[in-house]
């Protein structure tokens, strides 16, 4: 049975051009993101943002396990507080530190983009899953920061590091799995993936940016 997919591009990973040899006409179609070396370096670049934030919560949490009187170091101001954050209900979703899930995800995705940069062949199979994993860290921090912003009432800043480096990494994997055919897509699909799949993360930070300013309009002035 024939699969469709985008010229110079196969399901589990796009062909890149090897030195000495010209690229075809698909080939130089493909966004860098849809190019396993290029997305492995977005991997490597957010993976290692957001898990730099995550251990520094962590380092933050067992503080205040230890003294819970302790104050930590984004504690700047009523509604700039990771403290106030983490004894949030919010912050054990699942009956366990939220935190966990990073400091077991992050190190995954900078492993999978050094794979990636190494030119490791992964099946579709793993797409799938990474793209699965991906999705649910997107759609978790947005919910975290709507809990922030409308229930909880501060900001992490710890937090707002992690979310920013989850977004570009979920359009990036998404883009690349719609260009791939990893993802069943119309050729429409296909090609608003390849040119405009930074709008998204783009529209996502707006979004978060926007409703932090009208929550929080002392923002701007602090």
């Amino acid at each position: 049975m024939a699969v469709e997919t985008t010229p110079g591009v196969s399901q589990g990973t796009p062909e890149e051009p090897r030195a000495g040899r010209s690229s075809t006409a698909g080939q130089a179609d493909v966004p860098h993101v849809a190019r396993d070396r290029g997305l492995g370096l977005w991997l490597v670049i957010t993976g290692l943002v957001a898990a730099a934030a995550t251990f520094l919560l962590l380092y933050e949490r067992i503080q205040l396990w230890q003294d819970s009187s302790h104050s930590t170091a984004c504690d700047i101001s009523p509604w700039v507080s990771c403290g106030q954050v983490m004894e949030s209900w919010q912050a054990s979703t699942f009956g366990f530190p939220n935190i966990f899930i990073g400091v077991v995800g992050f190190p995954l995705i900078i492993a999978i983009g050094v794979g990636l940069l190494g030119r490791l062949l992964l099946p579709r199979w793993y797409w799938v899953g990474l793209q699965a994993g991906v999705l649910f860290a997107l759609g978790f921090c947005v919910w975290l920061w709507s809990q922030a912003v409308y229930v909880i009432g501060a900001l992490c800043p710890y937090c707002m590091i992690v979310w920013a480096a989850v977004i570009p990494m979920a359009a990036a994997v998404t883009a690349r799995n719609i260009i791939c055919g990893v993802i069943p897509a119309g050729e429409g699909l296909r090609r608003a993936a390849r040119d405009w799949w930074w709008v998204a993360a783009l529209l996502l930070y707006l979004a978060a940016a926007a409703s932090i300013i009208v929550e929080f309009p002392q923002i701007l002035t602090f």
